[in-house]
């Protein structure tokens, strides 16, 4: 069974740096923050989407959305695929299949029942992990759910690119999540006016 948490792994597997890092120490309050930028490259998949890349550090604050974030269920699908969100944060299933749908999910142990279509259940998120989604009227539904500790995350598109604003400068841990994959971590520096630029590779 795969691990429900943002993956810890060998710092340096896969993981490929085309940037240049400034001093060490920088406090977040001595500058502007910046943007943090990149792409993954997932091997042996069809897409390089859904990758969720995460800044993480001690003692970061987060503010959940104040609205639920929408999953819709849809030509038997859940969409989006991966849905990031923070602790606090909720999720809105709406059915929008013509027929009845259940969401449950093994790792928050929770089952929000059955409803039918045009109806929705929320749910809220208290823990950083990850949670996979499932309905158990229609086995082939999956989808995940990520409570990132952080607010400096991202999802990757089709061609795997990222982008995560607002930076303050300072050391961070880089985190890769993926359904398919092992994930990566990787310590890196944002220093103040000197966008980082993240070229990454996903292999096992």
């Amino acid at each position: 069974m795969r691990s429900t948490s943002l993956p810890t792994l060998l710092p340096t597997a896969g993981l490929v740096f085309l940037v240049a890092l400034g001093p060490a120490g920088t406090k977040a309050t001595a500058a502007l923050p910046v943007t943090v930028s990149g792409t993954v490259v997932v091997k042996g998949v069809k897409t390089n989407a859904d990758v969720v890349v995460t800044l993480e550090a001690p003692g970061l604050k987060t503010t959940p959305p104040a609205q639920p974030l929408p999953i819709d269920q849809k030509g038997f699908r859940f969409l989006p695929h991966v849905t990031v969100t923070v602790p606090g944060g909720s999720v809105r299933f709406l059915n929008n299949d013509p027929e009845p749908h259940n969401v449950y999910s093994p790792e928050g142990r929770y089952n929000l029942g059955t409803w039918p279509p045009q109806d929705t259940r929320d749910h809220r998120f208290d823990q950083p992990g990850v949670y996979s989604q499932l309905c158990n009227i229609h086995p082939d539904m999956l989808a995940f759910v990520v409570v990132a500790p952080t607010p400096y995350f991202a999802k990757t598109d089709a061609a795997g690119a990222f982008e995560i604003k607002g930076v303050p400068p300072g050391r961070y841990t880089l985190v890769l999540w993926h359904e398919k994959k092992d994930g990566l971590e990787q310590e890196v520096t944002v220093v103040a006016g000197k966008p980082l630029r993240l070229d990454l590779v996903l292999e096992k």
